[in-house]
């Protein structure tokens, strides 16, 4: 019997940084006896926006599906999705008039069917990132066979990151010309926020030199700092030229709004062209979740001092953990190095100065997954954890540095900095 191979592809896969622990801890032996504080991936546990929930209750009620049908819609999605979107976008006094949007299976899906879009498939065309950059753009990019750009981005000892050097990604686009730069102005997985003069600068290079602007704003508008929401629909208007409609924004229920389940996206342009043809290539998928399309489809009819609101409250909220959490870190393990929270859910936690020089994030999360466990009170924790390595297109340079997701309760996250001290400690003498 002749047995067929499996492609290459597969053959060289890995799991996804964000999901190697949790698969790692799945296959441990003792895993009925500890308890588990995942921080590995950005799984909000939070309620979901009140109206959404209200729907989600009453599901079969008085709705579309109180038949017992639940039908493809169309591939586009439901108009009161799209509103829904574009209402949040206009929640920050941006004129949504004129910008299109189709709806996807999350965000995941938007990136994908963008970066087919502006680069295509097997292109020689590369894409360009700020690295770190998610993974999940590293990810695709392999999936796809497309190139990726970057320039580095260095965590500096304090905590913050070194500023964008203007300079060096004028250089990079003007040398290797890419279809496009994919920013995240709340970003993941740094937590760094890129204010709006930054948004403006890296517009008039990408407008200079016909490049397509996309930027990642499932997080808009969490920003920590006293500086205001910046998005590219804020860009103003004496930098975009008349007729430079080159710009796309990822849009996902997912993470301001808790929604991190029901596995809505959505895709924004400002050009016709770009969103009619992004329409059909996926209609190869027909059409994403008709029912999550409807839970977040309650949006569209909030009034928008209640998303302002809601944004308060999110913001409020993660303030707060950031601010323990980074301190707490930092008295448990003295000369770990913390990135400053200024934006979205994460920080990355870089033990470079308090280990030896084999030091491996990627072997630390492995052992707190498979073996590590920490007593406190009757009960065993671990931690899981996502490596920075697979955040960098140069895996090296995340090799001491690990991502933390704020998604699990306040008082999980208050014993992490201790679970994981003693994990570390446990760790380095083996």
């Amino acid at each position: 019997m002749k047995k067929p191979p499996i492609s290459n592809h597969f053959r060289n896969r890995k799991p996804s940084s964000i999901r190697q622990a949790q698969i790692k801890f799945s296959k441990r032996e003792d895993r009925e006896k500890v308890k588990v504080i995942n921080l590995a991936i950005g799984n909000v546990s939070l309620p979901i926006y009140p109206a959404m929930k209200n729907r989600m209750d009453n599901l079969g009620m008085k709705d579309p599906f109180s038949n017992g049908k639940v039908p493809y819609t169309t591939t586009i999605g439901l108009e009161e999705t799209r509103k829904g979107f574009l209402k949040a976008i206009s929640a920050l006094d941006i004129d949504t008039t004129k910008l299109f949007i189709n709806i996807t299976d999350g965000g995941s899906s938007s990136m994908e069917i963008m970066m087919l879009g502006v680069c295509g498939p097997s292109s020689k065309k590369p894409i360009m990132l700020l690295d770190p950059s998610y993974t999940n753009y590293l990810q695709f990019s392999k999936r796809l066979n497309i190139p990726v750009l970057s320039t580095e981005r260095r965590l500096r000892d304090d905590g913050s990151f070194a500023p964008l050097n203007f300079k060096k990604i004028l250089e990079v686009i003007e040398k290797y010309k890419p279809a496009a730069i994919i920013i995240i102005p709340y970003d993941n997985p740094t937590g760094q926020f890129l204010n709006q003069k930054t948004i403006n600068k890296i517009a008039e290079i990408c407008i200079n030199n016909g490049v397509w602007l996309v930027s990642d704003e499932a997080y808009r508008p969490m920003v920590f700092t006293k500086e205001v929401p910046s998005s590219i629909w804020k860009i103003p208007s004496k930098i975009i030229p008349d007729g430079f409609h080159y710009r796309i924004s990822i849009e996902s229920a997912s993470k301001v709004w808790n929604a991190c389940g029901l596995r809505i996206g959505g895709i924004v342009t400002d050009n016709h062209e770009f969103h009619s043809k992004a329409v059909s290539e996926y209609t190869a998928n027909l059409c994403a979740n008709n029912i999550g399309q409807y839970i977040f489809g309650a949006l569209a009819d909030e009034p928008i001092d209640e998303i302002k609101k809601w944004y308060n409250q999110q913001n409020s909220y993660y303030m707060d953990l950031f601010k323990a959490l980074k301190d707490d870190l930092k008295n448990e393990l003295p000369g770990v190095i913390v990135s400053e929270p200024e934006a979205s859910i994460y920080c990355i936690i870089d033990f470079k100065n308090i280990s030896n020089q084999t030091f491996d994030s990627n072997e630390f999360v492995n052992y707190c997954a498979e073996n590590g466990s920490v007593k406190i009170n009757q009960d065993l924790f671990t931690v899981l954890l996502a490596p920075m390595k697979g955040f960098y297109k140069e895996h090296d340079i995340g090799k001491t540095q690990v991502r933390i997701a704020l998604v699990e309760s306040p008082s999980l996250l208050k014993i992490t900095p201790s679970i994981i001290s003693s994990l570390f400690k446990d760790f380095s003498r083996l």
